[in-house]
């Protein structure tokens, strides 16, 4: 009974997750799981499967013109139809939260959009030492004492000297029948990432704008955190001047004022310049603004910068233009222009939510 009802109960999970994938565009555009998001796991609501039922169909029954009627009788669908006022005993329906892992999660994403594993630069691998058990020998510490070899070691020397009583089966362990576990050291890389996330809050960046700002970090923190053993995440505020915040601070953030792209570019250098080495980093920058920067020279002097300090320094950097209320800038046009031909710059002008989709698929599909 106990196997019968894991494997329904394996079969489920396996339904479930079958019609998550079949919906996973709906959920990259919706930010109400993100909210739910735990440690390692996320709660994504999957509407119910409802159970077919009898329902008396109200068109086939006698109505105007079709027989006596009384006084008071119901035209119509009567007490069945939905929507009615008043408060009712009936159930429902109810929405089902699954719990799914964030690796579950990741390995959908790639599915949906196709995306290639990443493949870290050489240069960035840190080499960290493991200890594997690998054999059994004769000496050792008595916490790694094998039992079983010992005992089957001082059983076939006992049978071979004649000593073993079939009788009373006492196994004595000599000190030469005593096995232990063995290990080796082994080298193993661990790939370590650094993400930058830069969001302008100056007074044309909405809610909305955020939204989908926050919506898109998930999805990419979800996607590295598959690819790299080691992740920190940064995160970098701006309007006219920048500054380095938390996580909550980063999603929550209610600024106003100009905008001065290069405020943040000059702060996240200095970060990287600091704190992350490019022999030992994985490094990704991801940038959210509406395009609307103060003026002509500080985007020259962001392109400036990203062209000595920042592109040399980053596996990626990625600059999304979300659209504003009160319209976009030309940003974006100023880095197409110069970068055109650079790989490690990829932009992507996003609309809407529906335009999440796209521009993760733009900003993760290299690979890189």
């Amino acid at each position: 009974m106990h196997l019968n009802i894991e494997s329904d109960h394996n079969r489920f999970k396996e339904i479930i997750r079958g019609k998550i994938r079949e919906d996973f565009k709906k959920y990259i555009t919706k930010g109400e799981m993100v909210g739910k998001r735990g440690k390692n796991l996320v709660s994504i609501p999957v509407p119910s499967i409802e159970i077919p039922k009898f329902r008396f169909d109200y068109r086939k029954q006698k109505g105007v013109g079709q027989g006596d009627g009384e006084i008071g009788s119901t035209l119509g669908p009567g007490d069945d139809q939905e929507g009615s006022a008043g408060a009712g005993n009936s159930p429902g329906k109810h929405i089902l939260e699954v719990d799914v892992t964030l690796d579950e999660l990741a390995e959908m994403l790639g599915e949906e959009l196709e995306l290639p594993n990443i493949q870290p630069k050489g240069k960035k691998n840190i080499v960290a030492e493991k200890d594997k058990y690998t054999g059994i020998r004769q000496t050792g510490p008595e916490s790694l004492r094998h039992f079983k070899r010992t005992y089957r070691s001082a059983m076939r020397r006992q049978i071979m000297t004649g000593n073993y009583n079939y009788e009373d089966p006492r196994i004595i362990p000599f000190r030469e029948d005593k096995r232990y576990r063995s290990w080796k050291s082994k080298s193993a890389p661990e790939s370590n990432a650094a993400i930058i996330y830069i969001m302008d809050v100056s007074g044309s960046m909405g809610e909305e704008q955020k939204e989908i700002v926050r919506i898109e970090s998930f999805w990419i923190d979800t996607w590295l955190r598959k690819q790299y053993d080691g992740i920190e995440s940064r995160y970098i505020i701006h309007d006219s001047r920048a500054k380095e915040v938390d996580e909550h601070t980063f999603y929550h953030t209610r600024e106003s004022g100009g905008t001065m792209i290069s405020s943040a570019y000059s702060l996240c250098d200095q970060l990287l310049e600091r704190e992350y080495p490019t022999d030992e980093w994985n490094i990704y920058v991801f940038h959210f603004s509406d395009g609307d920067n103060w003026e002509t020279e500080d985007t020259v002097k962001c392109l400036t910068m990203l062209d000595t300090s920042l592109l040399p320094r980053a596996n990626l950097l990625c600059y999304g233009q979300v659209e504003s209320l009160y319209g976009s800038g030309d940003f974006i046009e100023a880095l197409d222009g110069k970068f055109q031909e650079d790989n490690r710059l990829v932009t992507c002008e996003i609309p809407d939510k529906d335009g999440i989709y796209d521009s993760i698929k733009a900003f993760l599909g290299k690979g890189k």
